[in-house]
């Protein structure tokens, strides 16, 4: 649900829209035992390109060349290996789930009982998740007036080694290193003996061109994968009463929870890598072992009354709700961090019954344990009404008021609010000869809708400022270590507010085998709670509302049923929403005007929302080709205020026309916000076989990589594939440019970071039979489908990531930083009813 008039009940808890599920349950005297399982793996799709050991080798050469700077002597390594990183970290994950349930259903009583089992490999090497699940509700009839209900969840689950950085870290590393492990014999924990048997030992890196910030991935994953215990148990449950009373009256009460906690459990052992150069084994760890434990508990809590009344008089209908409600979340972080093997502490042992603070090794430090908590609640008021008349008219509207501990004393309640009305055309009597049209409904809402979504690190209590250490005070001639304030405390602040309307129709032509549905929708999001930081005018920083935001577009979805034999069935469907956004205006005493958020190297990806145009737009330099001659630069517009620049560098235009490149002719690069997203279906069914194919995309987008361009100069990497189209003499190419990490004129965001991020994919693909009862009669079955499915089976797209969809803060996203991969998943399952 999106529109107003259904979102303005749901108070700020709809503010981003609402989903709202139903399960379905057995029939009167009905018992059911249902089976699922599924199994299946995960490939890793759309590889991005790295260079080759040899294409490495002549790429380097070249750059030390354009550096006038010798080449380092790697020859012990170079031509031994061609090793492909990305392969090298990556497998077919494999995956299976199996759930079983009963369910039954009686005059009085409703239950369904459920037992399920994960487990799922990712496509890292040695990523793996199991989760075991249990799940009970019930519902009982007292009497004709009154029932109860019971809803229990309960999961236990083992996370995976926490293996995100691993795919980032393989496209960095040379080529010529070997994955693979050597036998060796290497010194114990102690380090005075050695081991009485060979280990396996994973390569170093060839530390001459290769350190600082990379690493051998899988040296620490084989190292390290199996050192972390985490495990995560969750009881999401809920109670309700409901009491029909007078007739037209319904009382409902409710009252929900959700309690989880998580224990990790991290060994940073000691371990070898071996020298890739002369082969000997070294500690590549320091000469400590430790233990971090976190406990992290997460509470939810939330209570509704809500009251009904229902009324038919003549052709009148009307449905009047009232209701209360409350929202409590809470949490708890507690760190902790025990080291072995320094001074007066012996190295921690590779044992899980060891992997605790109070493990009689190691100590804690005194900076070495945290602990921190939050929470935030809501309460609600709220009411809405139902109205129709002849079955063909509609109104409705609601009203709810809304507190927020987040939100200042003065300002603490908001109310909200919205109308709707409906017209179903169909219905009247000009409408009854029009038989192409089956059903036509005409509609439209306006509403105020809330946000109380804080900036950042303001988190819950924006109102309420933390501590920022570091600060000095001085006495006389003593300066003492002091805290303040983090940003100023602002008694105004308030609620954003989101003023929207909503108007379309809803069609059924042709006997209805044509369902038509479109929307046209405005939002426009006020008072937005922004940090301005204010540090380099002299004053504290604050956080205060101001500035607009408008979202705006149009939503049209279509779908088609047809039968062409009496076997066989073809459905089509489709949706297609276009979007457009734009800052209207910002905080009056934002420095600049402008919301500046930066990504990687030092700022050289950044984002800025800055009034007309979309909200976190890229922002950089407009690149016209690369220099080609000494002539070409002396006739260019200078650019010495950006930096040094020679042959082969980028050539910045000169945006705003005063014959030089400086820093103010970076603008708007980029949009990461499409035009527009779609999607659709294609149903074919014959019999009872079915092949269903699902598929989407996204259009006009751009995504900002960082990967291959923008990383640490300081930083060896291994090369893009791309970079071997770069310019190594005039005309060789006016895009790529030279290869050289001293050339630091190259490293400026700019249109040469920007890449297409519009995409198509088939997100689905699934063939599927079910067994006829005859089949099954015999063995008393009810019911059975067996299915393969096959996700992500293709995407055509136009950046070099592994994805074009890449999320981030609320005003920067779209950052390629190299990773995203999105793997291709293909199952086999089956679903048995007895």
């Amino acid at each position: 649900m999106k529109d107003p008039s259904s979102l303005a009940i749901f108070g700020v808890r709809g503010g981003t829209g609402v989903i709202a599920i139903t399960t379905k349950r057995a029939k009167i005297g009905q018992t059911i035992i249902n089976y699922n399982m599924t199994y299946g793996v995960k490939d890793l799709v759309d590889k991005i390109g790295l260079a080759s050991a040899t294409e490495f080798d002549s790429l380097f050469a070249e750059e030390n060349r354009n550096n006038n700077v010798p080449t380092p002597d790697y020859s012990a390594v170079k031509g031994l290996n061609n090793t492909d990183w990305i392969d090298a970290v990556t497998r077919k994950g494999k995956f299976q789930t199996h759930n079983i349930s009963m369910s039954g259903t009686s005059e009085k009583n409703k239950f369904n009982f459920g037992l399920g089992y994960i487990s799922d490999e990712g496509i890292v090497i040695k990523e793996k998740l199991k989760k075991y699940l249990i799940s009970f509700s019930d519902e009982y009839k007292i009497n004709k007036a009154i029932k109860v209900g019971l809803n229990l969840n309960v999961s236990r689950q083992e996370n995976p080694y926490d293996a995100t950085w691993v795919l980032d870290a393989a496209r960095k590393v040379m080529p010529h290193i070997s994955a693979q492990a050597k036998t060796m014999r290497v010194r114990d924990l102690y380090g005075t003996i050695y081991d009485s048997t060979n280990v396996p030992v994973y390569s170093g890196l060839a530390t001459a061109l290769q350190s600082g910030g990379v690493v051998n991935p899988v040296l620490q994953v084989e190292n390290e994968w199996d050192k972390t215990i985490s495990r995560e148990n969750r009881y999401v449950g809920s109670f309700f009463a409901d009491i029909s009373f007078l007739k037209n009256f319904n009382f409902r009460a409710t009252w929900y929870a959700d309690v989880s906690d998580v224990n990790r459990r991290k060994y940073n052992p000691m371990y070898y890598a071996y020298n890739p150069i002369d082969n000997l084994p070294y500690l590549y760890t320091n000469n400590a072992t430790s233990v971090e434990e976190n406990n992290d508990s997460y509470k939810k809590y939330q209570q509704d009354y809500i009251i009904t009344h229902k009324k038919k008089f003549g052709e009148h209908s009307l449905t009047t709700t009232a209701g209360f409600t409350t929202f409590y979340f809470g949490g708890k972080f507690n760190y902790a961090k025990s080291t072995g093997g320094g001074v007066g502490a012996l190295p921690i042992p590779n044992n899980p019954d060891k992997w605790y603070i109070s493990n009689g090794f190691g100590v804690v430090g005194q900076n070495d344990a945290s602990g921190s908590a939050t929470e935030y609640t809501t309460v609600s008021a709220l009411g809405r009404f139902l109205y129709s008349y002849k079955g063909k008219y509609f109104l409705n509207a609601s009203i709810r008021d809304d507190a927020s501990s987040r939100i200042p004393p003065k300002n603490r309640h908001q109310q909200f609010w919205a109308v709707g009305a409906a017209w179903e055309v169909t219905k009247e009597t000009f409408m009854q000869n029009v038989k192409q049209v089956n059903y036509l409904k005409i509609k439209a809402s306006t509403g105020v809708l809330g946000n109380q979504s804080t900036y950042g690190f303001a988190g819950n209590y924006p109102y309420y400022p933390g501590i920022r250490s570091g600060d000095q005070a001085n006495f006389g001639t003593i300066g003492y270590i002091a805290a303040s304030p983090a940003y100023q405390k602002n008694p105004n602040l308030q609620w954003e507010t989101v003023n929207s309307y909503e108007v379309g129709f809803e069609a059924g032509l042709f006997g209805n085998t044509l369902r038509l549905e479109y929307n046209f929708y405005n939002k426009e999001t006020e008072d937005m709670m922004t940090y301005i930081g204010l540090g380099s005018l002299g004053y504290d920083d604050i956080i205060q509302n101001g500035g607009v935001i408008r979202n705006w577009g149009h939503e049209v979805s279509a779908s088609w049923n047809h039968k062409i034999t009496k076997d066989l069935t073809l459905t089509l469907g489709g949706n297609i929403t276009f979007m457009k956004n734009k800052v209207v205006s910002l905080a009056a005493d934002l420095p600049g005007g402008i919301i500046i958020d930066a990504r990687a190297n030092n700022g050289s990806a950044e984002a800025r929302t800055l009034p007309g145009h979309p909200i976190g737009s890229f922002y950089g330099y407009v690149v016209e080709g690369l220099y080609q001659t000494d002539l070409d630069r002396l006739v260019s517009p200078f650019a010495g205020s950006v930096g040094t620049y020679l042959n082969g560098d980028f050539k910045f235009k000169d945006v705003n026309g005063d014959g030089i490149i400086s820093p103010d002719d970076r603008t708007v690069i980029g949009n990461p916000s499409p035009d527009f997203i779609y999607g659709g279906t294609v149903g074919l069914k014959y019999k009872r076989l079915n092949l269903d194919v699902d598929f989407g995309g996204v259009y006009g987008n751009e995504v900002f990589r960082v990967w291959g361009s923008l990383e640490s100069p300081f930083q060896r990497v291994n090369y893009a594939a791309f970079k071997l189209d770069r310019w190594h003499g005039a005309g060789t190419s006016n895009w790529e440019p030279i290869i050289s990490q001293g050339h630091r004129f190259n490293y400026n965001g700019s249109t040469y970071n920007i890449e297409d991020g519009s995409y198509f994919r088939i997100r689905n693909l699934q063939l599927g039979y079910d067994v006829g009862e005859l089949v099954l009669y015999k063995a008393k079955i009810r019911g059975l489908r067996v299915f393969m499915n096959i996700q992500n089976l293709k995407t055509w797209k136009n950046n070099l990531g592994y994805t074009s969809e890449f999320g981030g803060r609320a005003t920067a996203f779209g950052f390629d930083e190299g990773g995203g991969a999105i793997p291709r998943v293909t199952t086999f399952g089956l679903n048995l009813n007895f």
